[in-house]
């Protein structure tokens, strides 16, 4: 078997998380406008953003070009729900900016395992259905002396398990396939996408997972893992 040269993460779910304080529900900057029915109809915040595996590479071709993109969506779809158009602009701008403004705090087992893997001589790359400034995240949350490679969705062109992502994330890294790991937390963008690409696979499954389901059964190439630490022994 090639040995492993390089481990490719996911980063939300996986090597961050979501700490207060929280952004505003959707619904509650409607509400707060007194646009309750249109909120009602808008639905969930998190099906605003391009869909799982959606490719999108005419809108990424720059910062601009993907943010106007953006908030193009937010725009179509309030008018859809009804808005009153000289209420659409203040209310796109809300959304976006909410959206936007996560606070997100690391994992406690990140810190040492990358570093242990970077002591191994591992490339280590995120890979992430992100906004445009993934690095930006990366950074704020400390890891940016850790990471080699970064790579998002939004300047990709498609979201996870799109393959044009994964082949982004190989090609910046200079690595085939067969020496790649894949280690993720959701299971068809960051298990069943990097094993279609030919890479090797990680489904990180935390006990302490905010929403309880059982983990979906295991395939060829994929291992299962209940914190990173237990990355090293892998490589």
């Amino acid at each position: 078997m090639t040995a492993i040269r390089g481990v490719v993460f996911d980063f939300y779910g996986t090597l961050v998380r979501m700490v207060p304080p929280l952004p505003p529900s959707h619904q509650a900057i409607f509400n707060r406008r007194g646009l309750v029915e249109a909120g009602e109809r808008w639905g969930d915040q998190w099906s605003v953003g391009p869909a799982e595996g959606e490719e999108h590479s005419a809108h990424s071709i720059s910062e601009r070009t993907y943010l106007a993109w953006e908030r193009d969506r937010l725009r179509r779809r309030a008018h859809d729900c009804q808005v009153p158009g000289d209420q659409v602009e203040d209310l796109v701008t809300e959304l976006d900016g909410a959206m936007k403004d996560i606070h997100l705090a690391l994992f406690e087992d990140v810190l040492d395992t990358l570093a242990a893997l970077r002591a191994e001589g591992a490339l280590i790359a995120v890979c992430s259905n992100w906004y445009w400034h993934l690095d930006r995240s990366i950074a704020d949350v400390g890891l940016a002396e850790l990471i080699d490679v970064s790579v998002s969705s939004a300047q990709a062109g498609a979201r996870k398990p799109h393959p044009l992502i994964y082949r982004t994330v190989l090609d910046r890294c200079g690595l085939d396939p067969g020496e790649t790991l894949f280690v993720g937390d959701i299971w068809r963008p960051d298990v069943v996408g990097p094993l279609a690409a030919g890479m090797r696979a990680v489904h990180l499954w935390r006990p302490d997972r905010a929403v309880r389901t059982a983990a979906p059964p295991l395939v060829p190439g994929a291992v299962r893992i209940a914190g990173l630490r237990e990355l090293i022994p892998l490589l």
